[in-house]
């Protein structure tokens, strides 16, 4: 198979990371398929772009299998080099505030759908000896305050990443990335009343700065290559240092 024949499916491409996904791989010479809820998204890189409601995926099986149609039938006869889910949500919260609805949707966005669409694409993505890639978070293994529902879902994420590598054996690898703070619209957002805290953040991490959506997508590149062809069921932190930082009060 020719490079230009290899597919790449990426989930949540209308974000910092999604967008950056899409262009790395478009770029390597993949023909991409960006899936995100936005009905117009602007300057997408991508060969073709689907909208989708995740979350219906997992809970409507009509909805669900007509989405898998459409896909297969892009997807035709080339096979799914790389399935990439990407997408998920953030919703913050405590113990004594989280609602049964947060849990629900947070779940099913990042952690059922993206098994879902495993198990739907995996016959396309076994027949060209293709990869998943898991966009987790640092919060699989560190968190903090009001991001219980986020840290358990992606924390699960990581888990079944690992658990479908020795489920699935040699039939697909399966990988996932765990990025720390990452420089999207959606970080700065939370720091629009205190540029002070996000610098404070950059000098947090070890390498005195936060990564890129570049990064995270090479990295996502490097995974789906020959060159990572043994590594399968690895959550690999893309943290700057950070997780290996001591923060006490000495």
């Amino acid at each position: 198979m020719s490079k230009k024949d290899n597919t790449c499916l990426i989930t949540g491409a209308a974000g910092g990371i999604g967008r950056a996904l899409a262009k790395v791989f478009v770029d390597a010479g993949f023909c991409v398929i960006a899936i995100d809820s936005v009905s117009d998204p602007k300057n997408i890189c991508c060969n073709h772009y689907l909208q989708v409601d995740l979350s219906k995926t997992v809970y409507d099986k009509n909805y669900a299998n007509n989405i898998f149609d459409c896909l297969s039938k892009i997807i035709k006869m080339n096979g799914l080099s790389v399935l990439i889910n990407n997408a998920a949500v953030q919703i913050l919260g405590g113990v004594d505030s989280l609602t049964r609805e947060n849990w629900q949707h947070t779940l099913s966005v990042n952690l059922l759908a993206p098994f879902i669409w495993v198990q739907a694409l995996l016959p396309h993505i076994e027949s060209v000896c293709g990869c998943i890639i898991n966009i987790s978070s640092i919060h699989a293994r560190l968190t903090k305050k009001n991001y219980v529902a986020y840290a358990t879902s992606k924390a699960a994420l990581s888990g079944m990443t690992r658990a479908m590598a020795v489920d699935l054996e040699a039939r697909v690898r399966v990988n996932a990335i765990e990025p720390a703070a990452i420089d999207t619209d959606m970080l700065k957002a939370g720091f629009e009343k205190s540029t002070e805290a996000y610098q404070q953040l950059q000098k947090f991490h070890p390498m005195q700065r936060i990564g890129t959506p570049e990064e995270v997508a090479r990295a996502a590149l490097w995974l789906s290559s020959s060159s990572s062809a043994f590594i399968h069921g690895e959550c690999l932190s893309l943290d700057g240092g950070i997780s290996k930082l001591l923060h006490d009060p000495c």
